[in-house]
């Protein structure tokens, strides 16, 4: 997890920038990590494993909360002991530094950090 990313908050998204193309979203992608993969230039994604489907729906719960609270709302898969989370700027149909800050601050919640922010 990246603390500098998960430290930020969202920008509402007005429409009419481009989306981060080249260099710009290779060095976000490199600075979030833990696991996140960028899927076609287009959106974040990342599956989180956890014991049961009780943990799983927590964790859901705790990512809708943090959703509500930056504006900024993922799409969210749950299934027994999985979540999968797909983030991406809808009004421009690509990625801004908002899905990148997003995604870190999910990574707060899941597995606890051997160096916590």
């Amino acid at each position: 997890m990246n603390c500098d990313l998960s430290k930020k908050h969202c920008v509402p998204c007005k429409g009419g920038v481009p989306p981060l193309q080249g260099e710009a979203l290779a060095t976000l992608q490199r600075e979030l990590g833990g696991g996140w993969v960028v899927v076609g230039g287009h959106h974040l994604e990342k599956t989180y494993a956890f014991k049961n489907f009780r943990e799983a729906l927590s964790f859901t719960n705790q990512v809708g909360a943090i959703a509500e609270a930056e504006g900024h709302h993922p799409d969210i898969h749950l299934s027994w002991g999985k979540v999968k989370i797909q983030i991406w700027t809808h009004k421009i149909d690509g990625l801004t530094e908002s899905d990148f800050i997003l995604a870190a601050k999910c990574d707060s919640l899941g597995t606890p950090s051997p160096n916590p922010c």
